[in-house]
Parts: structure tokens; sequence; C-alpha cells
């Protein structure tokens, strides 16, 4: 079946509001769009269905989201044309994208991106990803000059690998997905303090996003995930962002989340005080709304 003939995303988009009432400008700082005419590339995931900038505009309405961060998915590899597409048709007003970026990618080509709405690149060191740990340094470097960040997710498990090169970084960068502990470890793991001391050197954001995926317990709080947010969030409310994970591919069909539970996860792991500074604050510190 040819990328054109998948089916879009049916879930309903409809439904129980979330408990938790975004504040204008919240920003989901993490989704994925599958758009029709574009295909998977050699070295990445199928892709499972299509989601439109349509479909998320239904569902950027159902959760009451105002602003977006559309990350490169892994099936496209280095192929960032539907990445493009869909921030010209969301609009740099309220848009902003992480794309894949190679070493080598010439330096005009990502002013041009630039131009589009594109803020970041995307390190990501699970099964699939376009560019890893091992590129990380050189595309930082290239991506310094425009002011960009990274995106850097991996399995917290085995942050050691990664600590030095982290340490090394200049610019900013996203640590994703909650670290994305597979499995979660206790909230005093040692690995999370190396976290909260990355956190401290001034340039390292935390995403709040897909506890799902790393989760034993399961929701509606993601107990396990959650005592790890709970306490990076206590630690650096500064440095936390949000997302959805929308449409949430990683996962297969049957195992796809409550959407408003990703955002009602807030109220048990994050002050009322805090919801406007992580849903609108952070996020438009870090992407220039």
């Amino acid at each position: 079946m040819s990328v054109s003939e998948i089916p879009a995303n049916t879930r309903p988009l409809e439904g129980p509001a979330p408990k938790l009432k975004a504040p204008a400008g919240a920003t989901d700082c993490h989704i994925h769009l599958y758009l029709p005419g574009y295909e998977a590339q050699p070295g990445g995931p199928r892709i499972p269905e299509l989601a439109t900038v349509a479909d998320y505009r239904r569902f950027q309405k159902w959760l009451c989201l105002d602003r977006v961060i559309v990350t490169q998915p892994n099936a496209y590899q280095l192929d960032n044309r539907a990445l493009l597409d869909a921030l010209t048709q969301l609009g740099t007003d309220t848009a902003r994208g992480i794309a894949a970026v190679a070493p080598d990618t010439p330096i005009d080509e990502l002013r041009d991106w630039h131009e589009k709405g594109v803020r970041g690149a995307r390190i990501m060191n699970l099964p699939g990803g376009a560019v890893t740990h091992a590129d990380m340094l050189a595309v930082e470097r290239r991506i310094r000059p425009l002011g960009w960040h990274l995106m850097v997710q991996f399995n917290g498990q085995y942050l050691d690998d990664y600590l030095d090169g982290l340490r090394r970084i200049e610019g900013d960068y996203i640590i994703d997905h909650i670290g994305k502990f597979m499995p979660p470890v206790p909230a005093s793991d040692r690995r999370v303090d190396e976290i909260l001391r990355l956190l401290d050197r001034g340039n390292v954001w935390f995403k709040i996003c897909a506890g799902y995926e790393a989760s034993q317990t399961g929701g509606p709080d993601y107990a396990d995930i959650g005592a790890i947010a709970k306490r990076v969030i206590d630690h650096a409310p500064e440095r936390i962002i949000w997302g959805s994970n929308w449409p949430h591919v990683g996962v297969p069909r049957e195992q796809y989340p409550d959407d408003t539970e990703q955002l009602d996860v807030l109220l048990d792991w994050a002050p009322e005080a805090l919801h406007r500074q992580i849903l609108v604050d952070n996020p438009a510190n870090l992407y220039g709304f």
C-alpha cells in the first residue's frame, strides 16, 4: 500500500474535554504529521496511517491548544519535505518545527528552513532514528549560528553512555520524553540525579511527553513515570515543556492512549501555579513565540 492509500487518522477527536483548562497560548511541543504524497524512507519505520494538518487542527481545538511544535518523524529520516509542507500549512505565527539535520546539511538550506519555522534538530538514539548521538555534536555546531536547539531522545537506562556528549553541548537542548526510562526507575535513581545536574548547567530543557510509552503502571496518572516527572518539575520548573506526542503511532493502535490523559497528567505532576509556565511561558521562551 502506498502512502497515498493509507487511511487518515480516523480516531474520534471528540468526547469529554480535558479536566485541565489550557491557558491562552498553550503549546503542544511534540507532535508528528504524516501527509499524503510523502513516502517513508529507507532505514525508518513504515507509516501506519496518515495524520494531516486538518486532523491535528481538530485535536488541537479539542484540547484547547494554540501553538504547536512539529517533530520530524523517524519514518521520513532525512527527508524533511513533509515537515516543511506542514509548517507552511500551519503558519509561523503559531507553529515551529524540529528537523532531521545531517552534519553536512548546507547552511543555506538551514536558513531556508528557519524562515519556514524550523528551530531545532532531532537526535534520536532509539531504533529508526535518522541522526544519532554519533553525529550530535557536529549537528549542534552546524545549527548553532541559527540559534537552534537539539531535541535528544534516548533510553534513560543508558544515560551513562550519553553523559559526556550531553555535557559538551554548548547550545540549548531538550531531554525528550521524560528521559524515557525503559523500564522506569525510582525517582531517587542516580541517573535522575544526573539529569538534575544537567539542568543546573542552564542550557537544558526537559519535556513532559509520552509517559505511556515507558510506563508499566499505566494511565491515567502513569505513577512510575510521574514520580520522575514530579522530581524534575520541582527542581527546575522554568525548564519544563509539555507535548502530546499525537498521533501516538509509536505504539500499536490498540495501545493508543487517552488523549486527554496526556494533558491532565499535569494536574497531578505539577502545581496549578506552574501550568501556565509549562504550557505557555517556557515554550514561548524556547521557540520565540
